[in-house]
């Protein structure tokens, strides 16, 4: 599967042997929005470095569901994660990664995700997010993800 760091040289590629035979007004103005391109469009090299302060130490793919904080859903204390902070928005439940992982989901942008919570011990390979509303976390349901597990610089 090619990334999108592959399209952007072959673009490069093409703008190139356009700009060959347009005067030199038109090759500017096309330099230009080549640069505009490339530092807009996010590529497949950013996943390298995400924020300057973590790079991807590997993928996998899981099951993921989504959680809130109602007394059906969790313990006697449904406000407080196994590591003992309190829920809110990036903590995920995992019991296959250690408490502290931090890791980026598919589909939700650059969002730096915790690992701060565990889950019933049956749930082997899963990813619980945790989400503010019930309505969100039942519109999330049950689907595959693919997430990166980050480390630190």
């Amino acid at each position: 599967m090619r990334g999108r760091l592959y399209y952007k040289l072959k673009f490069c590629i093409f703008w190139s042997k356009l700009a060959e035979k347009l005067p030199f007004w038109a090759r500017t103005f096309c330099l230009g929005l080549l640069l505009i391109g490339l530092v807009v469009i996010p590529s497949s090299a950013r996943q390298l470095l995400i924020a300057g302060h973590y790079r991807i130490a590997y993928s996998d793919v899981s099951t993921a569901t989504a959680y809130n904080s109602m007394v059906g859903q969790c313990d006697s204390t449904p406000w407080i994660t196994a590591s003992g902070t309190r829920c809110r928005p990036g903590v995920v439940a995992a019991n296959h990664l250690p408490i502290g992982t931090k890791i980026v989901i598919e589909g939700f942008g650059d969002q730096v995700f915790t690992v701060e919570d565990r889950m019933n011990r049956r749930y082997t390979d899963r990813i619980d997010i945790w989400m503010l509303r019930y309505s969100d976390a039942l519109d999330f349901g049950r689907r595959q993800i693919k997430y990166h597990v980050l480390e630190s610089v």
